[in-house]
């Protein structure tokens, strides 16, 4: 059930109806309820994968709150009588406990998520070995069809298992509403990826219908239709274009290409997340925001700061920092100090845990030798940029007044959007390879001769098409800056009620008037449904 559909739209209006007609105390459950239809609707076996989860998820969590709560009670009631010695090996026995009940946890759904995800990658990545050896043995692929939003509920899941076991979260009594945590259906096709402690009060909460909510909700959602809508889905045609005869569009085409890629996902993906934000928010839910103007960023690594916020704080919390303050990191650093000094023992723990964490992010998108090498290349750009800090600090001391200029901070935005439009190529083309020679192709084969209005309009696109695609991106830049100055939803809220209205309105039509339908169009898919 597409979030563009009819159907969708209707099912979305039945549940806000639902949600305000039933007593208070059953709110929860009709979210539930609707979860697991939709859950349904998307694949008749994919609710059993989801349950299974959220079952071994919830059962683990209890186990981890009574094995904490049978140590603390054990030793406040022989408070006296248990030596030093006698404390620290009980609690050392509880604590090896608890660490195997996460650990099999852990490991029993990323396995599923492996299994799922990864098995078809791995079969390739051995029959290529197989042929590189001469061998003429062949696995064949397994059918398998991948649940929709896995790895998003997956580390939604993951993520309250490991803030139970380090005490940051108490395990929810009530299987049932953990079990709507794990799949609040707005969140299933491409996140945001929540946290137990900063959902469960809201999901779990009796809600009156609070009209300026709802009203800001709706408007929200609609916001989020006409990125996807006007202009993601439209842009699409021509990005499918280039992608799909690379033999044809190289050198600057690929650089058109990379540029209209990066609006077509940043308008899918911000906007899909509009609408579950705006449909969690009339339910009177508060969702974590996930992205903040991350084409203002000045690098990188600020850049993955405002991109996909939940998924990076996710990673950070949950891999780079634990793996970094490790036991074998911790070795690895004493060892390093040892033989190569204080210098390289400092980097140590900071290089491995960035590297495995940028592996895991790309593995994580998807069973792609293209997006480990993207993943892996963030990483290296990211250090890079690390190790290059002196040199920037010497270099501002010389031109202190360079920084506040608005040509030089421009200068860092461009070069920051078309650093991750490059790294984006591994998104787009089959292969490593061929996404190599596409980037090195917008430097050996370009001819700004043949960027011609006749090419353009060769790629699917009418110009009538590419000016409301130009539209649409500065209006998307304009709502961008008003944003830095606060919400612009409370900044309308002010305006006289014709103007209000007059705006809502008006986008109301762009969406229906200038949505991408009919021959040549697909209300596609959200991108990140793929993850």
């Amino acid at each position: 059930m597409l979030f563009t559909s009819y159907e969708f739209v209707i099912f979305i209006l039945a549940c806000f109806l639902l949600y305000y007609i039933v007593p208070k105390k059953f709110q929860w459950m009709i979210l539930l309820a609707a979860s697991y239809f939709f859950y349904f609707m998307a694949g008749t076996f994919f609710p059993l994968f989801i349950f299974i989860t959220s079952f071994s998820t919830y059962l683990a969590g209890r186990i981890l709150n009574k094995l904490s709560d049978e140590q603390q009670n054990y030793i406040a009631q022989r408070k006296a009588e248990l030596t030093k010695e006698e404390k620290k090996a009980y609690k050392s026995k509880m604590n090896a406990k608890s660490k195997g009940v996460m650990l099999a946890c852990l490991l029993f759904n990323f396995g599923i998520l492996a299994v799922l995800k990864y098995t078809n990658f791995a079969i390739d990545n051995i029959n290529n070995l197989f042929m590189a050896v001469g061998s003429s043995k062949e696995i064949s692929f397994v059918d398998i069809i991948i649940p929709l939003g896995i790895s998003f509920y997956t580390f939604q899941s993951m993520g309250y298992l490991l803030d139970v076991y380090w005490g940051k979260s108490r395990a929810q009594s009530n299987f049932f509403k953990f079990a709507l945590f794990v799949s609040f259906f707005p969140q299933l096709v491409q996140g945001p990826i929540s946290r137990y402690n900063d959902l469960k009060d809201s999901l779990y909460k009796e809600h009156t219908a609070d009209w300026i909510q709802i009203r800001r909700g709706l408007e929200r959602i609609l916001w989020g239709y006409f990125k996807k809508m006007v202009i993601a889905d439209r842009i699409l045609v021509a990005v499918n274009m280039i992608i799909d005869d690379s033999d044809y569009y190289r050198g600057g085409f690929v650089l058109i290409g990379m540029v209209f890629y990066a609006i077509e996902l940043y308008a899918d993906f911000t906007g899909g997340i509009d609408i579950t934000i705006g449909i969690a928010q009339v339910f009177g839910i508060r969702l974590a925001e996930n992205f903040e103007r991350p084409f203002f960023s000045k690098n990188i690594a600020e850049y993955w700061r405002r991109w996909h916020i939940t998924m990076g704080t996710w990673f950070k919390d949950y891999v780079f920092y634990p793996m970094s303050i490790s036991k074998p990191l911790k070795n690895a650093t004493t060892f390093s100090k040892k033989h190569f000094g204080k210098g390289v023992a400092r980097r140590v723990p900071i290089y491995i845990a960035t590297l495995v964490t940028w592996f895991a992010t790309g593995i994580w998108h998807g069973a792609s030798w293209n997006f480990i090498v993207w993943g892996l290349l963030n990483g290296i750009i990211i250090l890079i940029s690390q190790e290059c800090e002196p040199l920037y600090a010497r270099f501002h001391q010389k031109f202190p007044s360079l920084s506040e200029k608005r040509y030089y901070q421009g200068f860092q935005v461009i070069r920051t959007f078309l650093l991750m439009c490059s790294l984006r190529l591994l998104d787009c083309y089959r292969d490593v390879g061929t996404s190599a020679k596409m980037f090195l192709s917008m430097f050996t084969e370009f001819r700004i001769t043949d960027l011609t209005a006749a090419e353009f309009l060769d790629m699917g696109l009418t110009g009538a098409d590419y000016f409301i695609v130009l539209a649409g991106v500065l209006i998307m830049i304009f709502v961008s800056l008003k944003g830095r100055r606060g919400s612009v939803r409370e900044a309308i809220d002010v305006k006289p009620f014709i103007i209000r209205y007059a705006l809502i309105i008006g986008l109301f039509f762009a969406v229906i008037l200038f949505g991408a339908y009919g021959i040549g169009y697909d209300a596609a898919q959200f991108i990140y449904n793929q993850f």
